[in-house]
Order: C-alpha cells, then sequence, then structure tokens
C-alpha cells in the first residue's frame, strides 16, 4: 500500500477578468474518480490545500447534466460524502514529499485562483518532477504549474509534453471571454508542449513521470496511468 497526496485547491471562487467573483472550487469527478482507483487499489490518501482549509466542490460539478444523468449525479455525491479525507486536509505548507509514493491534483476552476501562484505549490511540484515519483494533474489544475518556477526565471515543466483544458474546451463553457486569462495561452507560454485531443473528449498525456489530463472525463484513464506508474519497479520513470 502507498501514500497518495491529493492537493486540491481552496479557493471558493475564481476572480474573472471584470472583477466578478464566479463561485467554483474543485471539480467532483476529478477528485470522486481518482480517489475510488487508488482506494481500491488499496492506497491510502492525504489531502492537502494551501492553509489546510476544509475544500469546497464546485457546485456545478454535481450537476445531472454534467455527470450522465440524475443517478450519475446522485453516484458522485454519495461519493464525495463518503471521502472523508476531504474534510480534514493537511497544510500545503507543511507536506514532506518523501512520505508519498505519488501527487494528484485534482482540476475545477480554483486552481486559477490559488494554486497558480502558490509558491509552496510550485515548489512541491518542481519536487516532485524531479523525484520521478508518479505525479498526475488534470483538467484545470495544471495551472499550478505555473508556479513551478526555476532558479533561473524559468519553469520546471518547460519543454515538457501535457495537456489541460483546452481553450475550445473553455469557449464552449462560456468563460473564455470572461476569463482574466486561458490555460492553454499559459502553458505554451511556460515552454510547455502542449497537447491537444478532442473537446470533452477523455485525453492523456505522459511524459516521463508527468501524467495530465485534459478534462474530467480524463481523470479516471489519468487515474489508471498513476497506478500502472506505482506498479513499476523504481528507476521505471526514466523509460
Amino acid at each position: 500500500m502507498a501514500k497518495i497526496l491529493f492537493v486540491v485547491t481552496g479557493a471558493d471562487f475564481w476572480t474573472l477578468a471584470d472583477g466578478t467573483k464566479h463561485p467554483t472550487g474543485f471539480w467532483a469527478e476529478e477528485a470522486v474518480a481518482p480517489y475510488e482507483a487508488f482506494r481500491a487499489a488499496g492506497h491510502e490518501i492525504v489531502v492537502a490545500t494551501p492553509g489546510g482549509v476544509v475544500p469546497t466542490v464546485d457546485k456545478g460539478s454535481l450537476a445531472p447534466e454534467l455527470n450522465g444523468g440524475q443517478e450519475g449525479a446522485e453516484k458522485v455525491a454519495a461519493a464525495l460524502a463518503s471521502f472523508d479525507e476531504l474534510r480534514r486536509p493537511i497544510r500545503l505548507e507543511d507536506v514532506d514529499l518523501d512520505a508519498y509514493a505519488a501527487v494528484y491534483y485534482p482540476g475545477g476552476h480554483g486552481p486559477m485562483e490559488d494554486l497558480a501562484v502558490d509558491a509552496d505549490s510550485g515548489r512541491l511540484l518542481t519536487r516532485a518532477l524531479e523525484s520521478g515519483k508518479p505525479l498526475g494533474v488534470v483538467c484545470h489544475a495544471p495551472a499550478a504549474l505555473l508556479a513551478a518556477t526555476t532558479e533561473d526565471g524559468g519553469n520546471a515543466f518547460a519543454g515538457y509534453r501535457l495537456t489541460g483544458f483546452t481553450n475550445i474546451e473553455e469557449t464552449q463553457a462560456g468563460f473564455a471571454e470572461k476569463a482574466k486569462w486561458l490555460l492553454q495561452d499559459r502553458l505554451v507560454k511556460i515552454g510547455a508542449d502542449f497537447q491537444e485531443g478532442a473537446p470533452w473528449a477523455p485525453y492523456v498525456v505522459v511524459d516521463r513521470n508527468l501524467v495530465t489530463g485534459q478534462n474530467p472525463a480524463s481523470s479516471a484513464p489519468l487515474a489508471a496511468e498513476l497506478l500502472k506508474k506505482l506498479d513499476r519497479p523504481t528507476g521505471d520513470h526514466l523509460q
């Protein structure tokens, strides 16, 4: 059994270009699907948030139309209710990476508000990348990669193949014209090799120990990739 760190946004709003605070948080499916996969495999989950605040779920992520109908929405809500670790997070600032076998960041618009500029998260991501431990980041959570700056002013993820919520998806979701900035644009700007799949379809990119997913539907396949990496002998991350 391994211990897996979930780094979750502590934000419950996202500041739009006009200053409006849009209610948000973490996206339910992106937390629940990997949690259930990791727990089923026998692993332990620890949640960390900035300041140790109890994270807020984006209520929009619980809507029936985004979960395949009412039954799907009820299933996600029930799974979220049983995710006890979400209600007792540790402080992100106090995380000891050595205690964990893998790190996972779920999305939602929340990370664009706090993790995108969180230096503690940025240092953790840089150390996780360098350690070779499996590192999973999905949907809007790659916003956190923007804070992974290096001593020379660059970014630790420059040159890595990765994905995240695309400009097309943000446009179709109705937020592209309201946002201060778009995730895809920023990831390209830091030098990442951004890969783009079909809108809303599962799409996962693996580059060394980094595993990224494009959207909510990518969270379960991303978890499967992380589990594969956890099963490999030490050193295989370099392959």
